[in-house]
């Protein structure tokens, strides 16, 4: 009773310093009196804490909670998603940061409009990525949720309202600085606890070279697959290749992690951070890996789910530290309090993006929002936040009384990264591609992803079986009275919703044609694949069939990648036309004397405002709706 009583107290006393730590970076900081303020956090974040804060935003409670019973039972494959993700980044830092980085935009999907001249383009970009994200923030919310319940006890409701309620006082309090700040506390929190846990489970279960020989001889460390079955759950072909793609569309096309690169003060910075935050990204993705390796170290022959003490696969983490750590009162407390404040920290993150999105791309659009002060806007931006909040809550209670909303939304996810990226491939990359094209490619990509995506639901595929594990070594009763129980419909596994190959036993639907089976059996590791090209092929298509010599074909050639502007103009036929940059602004040509964007940009950059004060240069009419 008295170590519980400490866990209680660790818990709490940490969630308190979490708020505190907010008021703290309020107070202390900088003040946020304009819109750039909010959402840029102005030049005032730290390399360091960028980094840390990039791989927070994508390494979260689902690596550290799903991760190590991934390792347990189902082995390393899963592991080589990494080399998608380190792949991406430097794409990401050669074809998407030089585009829209000195744009002067607040939503990422501005440039879209701009490229485009269409308010169409826009919304569906931005309204893809707040359903994608409120659904994800739900499942977010809701997942440490259930190891606190289970743990320590504590209810749904009251996780849900905390982690939400605690997340808009953040938003409100400190926009994306504060939400930095929080991303870096609750990183170093996670990276301690990772570090003790295999600390400890290196030392009893013999070292670690015995740590690696347990896993090796058991079938646990295996990195490459050179199965090409596009069917199968996942191989080092679609690991690398899918992840790659989701991680372009994450990292490259997604308004939380661009408007942490148009937080920094030079484009040169955000080159160089990018290309620092691999090495970043590869020790705290493989934390949680090599925590999963000590875990089946310790329990490789005595299975606490086979021997029936755990109900879901990702229960294994929460039920290892309460039966190895009960001499270090506390530290269950503390993992439970990272796992609360690391969904807090997340929500933050993504609030303050969505409130951003949600204002910047439907809100200031309305005419009755038009020529609004700088101090108005940055409210209205933090009642959106508000606004979003409640839809998050409301996702999370929904998510724990229907667990098929959990698995939607990671469907969700999987769908809607492919057409966001192929509609930034048509504007950055092909000159021809105009608003129909990329607005049909759009649309065509989201209706054959979520067919194939809700078609693999249907289909009688049998489950990829789990890895073998043993309870010979277990003796009687070698847990004592397993104190984690199952908690009913609500204790879904984060894993087996997120790499759920079950079918549904009661709906095993005819479906005529092998292809369209096998088309239903495809691995999710593909989608993002899928769905970006058919936007960018489609897109083309349709933008050859609906081109016109029009002026709303014309747009000013810095929104197109230099690399894809020069090749453009080595092809044959007649070259293509763009609108100078005083053009766009209604002015006289640039041979007039009128300074063009560009040279108004890099006058901008060396007066150290480039993120902000350009982004009347770009104000356009979108008239296609």
């Amino acid at each position: 009773m008295a170590s519980l009583m400490i866990d209680y107290a660790v818990f709490v006393v940490l969630i308190l310093v979490s708020i505190l730590v907010a008021i703290w970076s309020k107070c202390s900081g900088p003040k946020e009196k304009t819109k750039a303020d909010y959402v840029f956090a102005t030049t005032s974040v730290s390399m360091a804490a960028m980094l840390l804060s990039i791989a927070r935003g994508f390494l979260g409670v689902r690596v550290f909670l799903g991760y190590p019973s991934e390792l347990f039972y189902r082995g390393s494959e899963m592991w080589q998603t990494l080399y998608g993700m380190v792949i991406a980044f430097p794409l990401i830092s050669i074809f998407f940061v030089p585009v829209y980085y000195s744009l002067g935009i607040t939503s990422v999907y501005q440039y879209l409009d701009l490229r485009f001249k269409s308010r169409l383009v826009r919304c569906l970009a931005s309204g893809t990525y707040i359903i994608r994200s409120v659904l994800n923030l739900g499942v977010t919310v809701f997942t440490p949720c259930v190891a606190l319940k289970a743990v320590i006890g504590l209810p749904y409701w009251a996780s849900i309202v905390s982690i939400t309620f605690i997340g808009v006082s953040f938003c409100i309090m400190g926009g994306l600085r504060s939400a930095i700040t929080a991303d870096v506390v609750q990183g170093v929190i996670m990276i301690i606890c990772s570090g003790v846990i295999i600390l400890h489970g290196m030392i009893t279960a013999g070292g670690p070279l015995n740590v690696i020989k347990i896993a090796h001889d058991a079938g646990r460390l295996e990195f490459f697959n050179s199965e090409l079955d596009p069917t199968l759950r996942v191989t080092t072909m679609s690991a690398v290749v899918g992840q790659l793609f989701m991680s372009l569309s994450i990292f490259g096309c997604q308004q939380n992690f661009v408007q942490r690169y148009c937080s920094m003060s030079s484009q040169s910075k955000v080159i160089c951070s990018l290309r620092l935050i691999v090495p970043v990204m590869i020790v705290l993705f493989s934390l949680s890996w090599v925590v999963g390796m000590v875990i089946y170290a310790n329990y490789s022959q005595c299975d606490p789910l086979k021997l029936g003490c755990i109900s879901k696969i990702d229960e294994i983490l929460p039920f290892y530290l309460e039966e190895k750590f009960y001499f270090m009162p506390g530290f269950l407390g503390l993992v439970m309090a990272s796992l609360f404040n690391g969904a807090l920290s997340f929500l933050v993150s993504n609030l303050n993006s969505l409130a951003t999105v949600c204002y910047e791309d439907f809100v200031a659009l309305l005419p009755c929002c038009q020529g609004l002060s700088e101090t108005t806007q940055l409210v209205l931006i933090k009642l959106m936040s508000v606004f979003c909040g409640l839809l998050v809550m409301g996702t999370a209670f929904v998510v724990a009384n229907m667990s098929g909303v959990i698995e939607s939304s990671m469907l969700m996810t999987s769908a809607t990264s492919g057409p966001l990226l192929g509609v930034f491939l048509l504007a950055m990359f092909f000159p021809s591609a105009n608003w129909k094209g990329a607005a049909g490619g759009m649309i065509l990509s989201h209706i054959f992803v979520i067919w194939i995506t809700y078609g693999r639901q249907l289909i009688d595929k049998p489950p990829e079986p789990l890895l073998p594990t043993s309870i010979e070594g277990c003796g009687d009763n070698p847990f004592g009275t397993c104190s984690i129980q199952p908690s009913g419909n609500f204790t879904n596994s984060l894993l087996d919703v997120l790499y759920d190959d079950r079918p549904d036993p009661e709906v095993i639907p005819t479906i005529n044609g092998d292809w369209v089976m096998y088309l239903f059996s495809l691995t999710y590791m593909y989608y993002a694949l899928i769905g970006t090209m058919i936007t960018v092929i489609s897109g083309l298509i349709i933008s050859y069939v609906t081109s016109c010599c029009s002026e709303e074909n014309e747009y000013d050639e810095n929104l197109i990648h230099p690399l894809a502007l020069r090749l453009s103009k080595l092809f044959p036929g007649k070259k293509r036309c763009y609108k100078t940059s005083s053009d766009m602004n209604g002015t006289k040509s640039p041979a007039a004397g009128i300074t063009t964007i560009s040279e108004k940009m890099q006058g901008n950059q060396i007066n150290g405002n480039a993120h902000y004060n350009t982004m009347e240069l770009y104000k356009t009419q979108s008239n296609h709706l």
